[in-house]
């Protein structure tokens, strides 16, 4: 890494419990969301991303409508999704709902485009799943030529096309930078080198280290494309307490419930607490414990990936909201600066054969 590392924040607006156990309603949680985006804003944080979603345990549907609020009540934070399904929407809306929020935020939007771990989207908006890599490669190749913000000519199969159309509003400053979030797929990976696009690794489960090989097929595939060197970022869970015990024992019920829930759906078998304190440990994907912990765990993949961007992934399912502001106080108040100041001791100095 070539400049400080940015530390930011992800939440799908995870419909959380109140102090008796039972879940709170989603405007409620949207409210909490808000406060949330505040407090990292207040304590130094880089990004607050939000996912998009549609179903009842998750309360986001509209990230740009959140962002906007977050907007008005923030003064330096970047905006964004964590991520835009950008095969059930429309490359031209997207557009110009984030340059919009990239206007009323003074140039502080930005979008991570995916095609989504979940579904739902499709058949509410009429996508057939069929479909699911023509609609997300046709979207994104309009997108990409929207992001010019030039009189646009276009053809796909999957919308109709455009005629030297310009698309307003433009931002301010002529880029709205977006980023593709992948998942492991090495195609993906190549696509968003070809693109020209920063990359997004979705690290949920696993060895963050083990992507190491995407990273460099990454760097590959620019330089095949004739592409400058591009950001590099991770999304990972995680979960910032007082002590490394406090923080699993608190994580774990709601973050189990979670994961069984959705496994419920798509076939997993339970997670056990032997598996979630593997993943939690020094070479898991779970990024959870004491301040001190966690910073030398992101510390550690970021030099490991060559990261420009670590995002943590706060909201964990039902985890009440008053302990994710106090998860999120100290990541930007003590995990921030360890972080940091390790990057720094370790960055090599002129003359450095590591240079």
């Amino acid at each position: 890494m070539t400049h400080e590392l940015e530390l930011g924040l992800d939440t799908f607006g995870d419909v959380t419990w109140d102090a008796d156990g039972r879940p709170l309603p989603q405007w409620q949680v949207l409210r909490n969301v808000v406060a949330e985006a505040v407090l990292a804003d207040q304590v130094g944080l880089d990004f607050f991303g939000i996912g998009e979603h549609h179903r009842e345990d998750f309360s986001v549907s509209a990230p740009e409508v959140v962002l906007a609020a977050i907007a008005g009540q923030t003064e330096r934070i970047r905006l964004g999704s964590a991520v835009t399904v950008l095969s059930s929407d429309d490359p031209v809306r997207v557009f110009q709902r984030f340059a919009t929020l990239d206007a009323v935020s003074n140039g502080r939007a930005e979008v991570i485009l995916g095609r989504g771990s979940f579904t739902e989207s499709f058949p509410l908006f009429g996508y057939e799943l069929d479909q699911y890599e023509l609609l997300f490669e046709e979207k994104l190749n309009l997108f990409t030529e929207l992001l010019t913000e030039e009189p646009v000519t276009w053809q796909g199969e999957t919308r109709a096309g455009l005629d030297r159309q310009r698309v307003f509003p433009p931002t301010e400053s002529g880029a709205l930078r977006t980023w593709i979030g992948v998942g492991g797929s090495p195609q993906s990976v190549i696509r968003a080198a070809h693109y020209g696009l920063p990359l997004m690794l979705a690290i949920i489960g696993g060895e963050p280290l083990s992507f190491a090989p995407l990273v460099d097929l990454y760097h590959r595939a620019l330089a095949k494309f004739d592409r400058t060197t591009l950001p590099i970022g991770q999304h990972s869970p995680g979960y910032i307490a007082a002590t490394d015990a406090q923080a699993r024992d608190e994580m774990w019920p709601h973050f189990a419930a979670m994961q069984e829930r959705i496994g419920r759906e798509r076939g997993w078998g339970p997670m056990s607490r032997d598996r979630f304190e593997h993943d939690a440990g020094p070479d898991g994907a779970l990024f959870v414990g004491s301040p001190q912990t966690v910073a030398t765990k992101i510390a550690k993949v970021a030099e490991g990936l060559g990261l420009s961007r670590f995002d943590l992934k706060y909201s964990l399912g039902t985890l009440p909201h008053e302990k994710l502001m106090t998860s999120i106080e100290l990541y930007g108040s003590e995990v921030a600066p360890l972080v940091r100041a390790r990057l720094a001791a370790n960055a090599p100095t002129p003359g450095d054969p590591r240079r």
